[in-house]
């Protein structure tokens, strides 16, 4: 799906940091695929880039499918964020991952997509969540679980060992213009 009118204008991407995540990728493949300069802005959730996005068009927020939360990001932003465009780009492999001195896994961090993943590898660890795969990566390297759901990227990043490899995920990605559309916020748009 695309509209190019609508994206022609847009020159920043808004997405999910740190660096090494999924959406991060998908923001400069975005932009590389149309021959363009990639100008990403990462940001601690998607949620959080939302008040900074100019209303003329020219940002954009990058989402993907399976964001716990894209139904709440479209609906509660009707008027403010229009997509304009979606498509399919694999992950970066996804990966079980630990400090090299690790010996037991006890607990885990992951973004809550990702998060089932877990259980392939331990039917028993606890899980906490985080805002993205990129900081289940940073937290893991720092001690604060013994291992983590996270891409590849991430975790090479970081200094982490892959334990076990997921592969990549064919992932539908959204992109949503800031500047909204007519009629959005409830009125009729004029004839």
């Amino acid at each position: 799906m695309s509209d190019d009118y609508a994206m022609d204008g847009i020159r920043v991407i808004h997405t999910l940091g740190p660096s090494g995540t999924n959406l991060e990728m998908a923001a400069h493949h975005w932009f590389s695929s149309r021959g363009r300069r990639a100008d990403v802005r990462l940001h601690s959730s998607l949620e959080s880039a939302i008040p900074g996005l100019s209303g003329d068009g020219h940002e954009a927020l990058l989402a993907c499918a399976v964001y716990p939360e894209l139904h709440s990001l479209v609906f509660e932003n009707l008027g403010r964020l229009a997509m304009v465009d979606s498509f399919i780009l694999p992950t970066y492999d996804m990966v079980f991952a630990t400090r090299a001195d690790t010996t037991e896994v006890t607990n885990v961090v992951s973004h809550p997509a990702p998060q089932s993943l877990v259980r392939r590898v331990s039917a028993d660890c606890a899980v906490n969540l985080v805002l993205s795969n990129s900081q289940a990566a940073k937290d893991c390297a720092r001690g604060v679980a013994d291992g983590c759901v996270t891409t590849s990227k991430a975790a090479a990043d970081n200094g982490l060992v892959i334990r076990r490899s997921f592969g990549p995920v064919p992932m539908v990605y959204t992109l949503h213009r800031a500047g909204g559309f007519p009629g959005a916020d409830g009125t009729e748009p004029a004839a």
